[in-house]
Parts: structure tokens; C-alpha cells; sequence
């Protein structure tokens, strides 16, 4: 079983920057892509970033130019550098990675909270 660990919330002024990473406790196989998503209280979770396994990226309207996601393969690791925080980025950040085979559910952390403030 693969686990996902998310690291890097916490609480941060409106303007500020935090990276999240996401470290897997193993190589993980058939994987479309890697992604962080978010669910502010009272809403959806909503997909912020995404990384596939060829390198392309995509993200939400609302974080482009601010958000990058990148990832580490020889570690396992990817990654959420957020610049120019905004209140309305205040969220539980969740992990996940999208399994080839959509039969199987995907693997998802824990979430990390990303608190900013005003």
C-alpha cells in the first residue's frame, strides 16, 4: 500500500509564500499524473495543480502565475511552491495520485492546513 505524506502547511501573512511537499513511501507505478487539490470549509474539494507522468502541467485559473508544482522523482517527492498567498487560498491541501486504471481508487494524503491571513 502506498502511502502519501504531505509537509509545508501552516499559517503565513497574505503576500507570503509556502512550498507543500508530498512524499510517497514508494515508487509508485501506472500513475497518470500527480496532484495537489484543496477544500476550504464549506466547499468542494477543488483540483489546484497537476503534474503527469510526461511533465505537463495544469492548473486552476485561480492560482496561475502564483502556484508551481514540480516534482521529484528520485524522491519520490512533488511539489507545491505558492507565492503571493491570498486569504481565499486558505484550505486543507490534499495530496493525490491518479492511478492509471480508473477501476482503482486513487491515493490520497492526509491533507495539510494552509492558513492566511489578512
Amino acid at each position: 500500500q502506498v502511502q502519501l505524506v504531505e509537509s509545508g502547511g501552516g499559517l503565513v501573512q497574505a503576500g507570503g509564500s509556502l512550498r507543500l511537499s508530498c512524499a510517497a513511501s514508494r515508487r509508485i507505478f501506472s500513475i497518470n499524473a500527480m496532484g495537489w487539490y484543496r477544500q476550504a470549509p464549506g466547499k468542494q474539494r477543488e483540483l489546484v495543480a497537476r503534474i503527469t507522468s510526461g511533465g505537463s502541467t495544469n492548473y486552476a485559473d485561480s492560482v496561475k502565475g502564483r502556484f508551481t508544482i514540480s516534482r521529484d522523482n528520485a524522491k519520490n517527492t512533488v511539489y507545491l511552491q505558492m507565492n503571493s498567498l491570498k486569504p481565499e487560498d486558505t484550505a486543507v491541501y490534499y495530496c493525490n495520485a491518479e492511478r492509471t486504471d480508473r477501476r482503482m481508487q486513487d491515493y490520497w494524503g492526509q491533507g495539510t492546513q494552509v492558513t492566511v491571513s489578512s
